[in-house]
């Protein structure tokens, strides 16, 4: 019933054909095989880092979910959004894994002249010359919370690329939480990936009794093994995504979601008209980015039986049917940013109405959003647009 987003405080692509160029601010973040030609032997890859910040995640956990001591069930999805898909000839699978060392960002984009270096790379978790992501080929070692490993083609690119945790000594092991996560699709699939990663952050902020098992160096993106350094013209699938310094509405998010749902009725009455009309309270229209608000759903219905009574017919409320949901859709692109979910999204009641909340952190700012309202009514289904719309704002 509660959806809160959290943008990635930094993203970067690593490139084997440009094993020290650093991107830490393109547009764009990629993961894909390529096969340059066919006298060229030597097929190259790219994969990226994307990292959110602990402390926000703490107070996602700890402020909002966890509430008068209550530990509530959570779920965490990472989400990123399609910007160019080509190549999908089959089916292609890529990876997410925990990364194992900590990188820095830089200040590069793909191709700059001369290439920038301040940043990550294929070789080096910082500037070139830093410490690198494998100190010799061998892609493998462990450190304080578990072991490691990394990929590479020796016969094609320097080792590097990126290392990523294959156990932990508290998570993996001991409480058998999963370490990497994994999606297939086609090209007739959804290349959006919104993929559950609830698991892996437990070994960043822990579980319950259970302590964080290893430090947030954030997740790496990859084809799966079995498709990188294929020299294939038949496969070789070119993924990009929208990164964090993109300037369109798509930036990657990690989404909780979390059902606070509440049922208290009181007085009130079910609507079961096949007539209902509904109205959106609490809507000043315009938000700050950081605020929350409580949107409160009246119902009644639109031709009320008459009765002798001292009041007006319309001033009496109603709640909807129990599972009742809202979803809101950025106002310009026609996209459900928040869906409908019969967990996450159900409207709650109290003696005075149905309502729900939503934190404006996870919106972008200076664009327009509407809300829709879906229930189930003396057997219909309805889903009611009714043009109410709402800003957020820089604040």
């Amino acid at each position: 019933m509660a959806v809160y987003k959290l943008f990635p405080e930094k993203d970067a692509t690593l490139y084997s054909f440009l094993p020290t160029m650093n991107t830490g601010l393109d547009s764009q973040i990629e993961a894909t095989t390529t096969a340059f030609g066919s006298s060229d032997p030597n097929p190259q890859v790219s994969r990226f880092l994307i990292q959110f910040n602990n402390s926000e995640m703490g107070n996602v956990l700890d402020n909002l979910i966890t509430s008068a001591s209550i530990e509530r069930d959570w779920k965490s999805y990472l989400r990123f959004y399609s910007s160019k898909a080509t190549g999908l000839t089959a089916d292609t699978t890529i990876d997410i894994h925990l990364v194992a060392k900590n990188w820095n960002m830089g200040t590069g984009l793909y191709l700059d002249d001369p290439l920038t270096t301040n940043g990550t790379s294929w070789i080096f978790t910082d500037r070139s010359g830093s410490l690198r992501w494998m100190p010799s080929n061998i892609p493998s070692g462990s450190d304080a919370y578990g072991s490691y490993t990394g990929s590479f083609n020796t016969s094609s690119v320097v080792a590097g690329g990126g290392v990523w945790y294959t156990s932990s000594i508290n998570g993996s092991e001991t409480y058998g939480w999963a370490l990497s996560s994994s999606v297939t699709f086609n090209y007739r699939s959804d290349l959006d990936v919104v993929q559950d990663v609830t698991e892996m952050v437990y070994h960043w902020v822990g579980s319950g009794s259970a302590a964080a098992a290893i430090p947030n160096y954030g997740f790496l993106v990859k084809q799966a093994e079995s498709q990188e350094f294929v020299d294939s013209k038949d496969s070789q699938a070119e993924l990009k995504y929208f990164s964090v310094d993109t300037s369109t509405i798509y930036p990657p998010v990690l989404e909780f979601r979390w059902d606070d749902f509440k049922w208290e009725t009181g007085s009130l009455s079910v609507l079961s008209s096949d007539t209902p009309y509904i109205s959106l309270a609490e809507n000043p229209g315009t938000f700050n980015q950081g605020a929350v608000n409580r949107f409160r759903v009246y119902s009644r219905p639109e031709y009320p039986v008459r009765v002798f009574q001292t009041a007006s017919y319309y001033t009496t409320n109603y709640y909807l049917p129990e599972g009742s949901s809202y979803a809101i859709k950025d106002l310009d692109t026609n996209e459900f940013v928040i869906n409908f979910d019969s967990t996450y999204t159900k409207l709650s009641a109290d003696s005075s109405s149905c309502y729900f909340d939503i934190y404006m952190n996870g919106l972008e700012p200076e664009r327009y959003y509407k809300i829709l309202i879906s229930s189930s009514i003396g057997g219909n289904q309805y889903v009611f647009d009714n043009n109410y719309y709402f800003k957020v704002i820089n604040g």
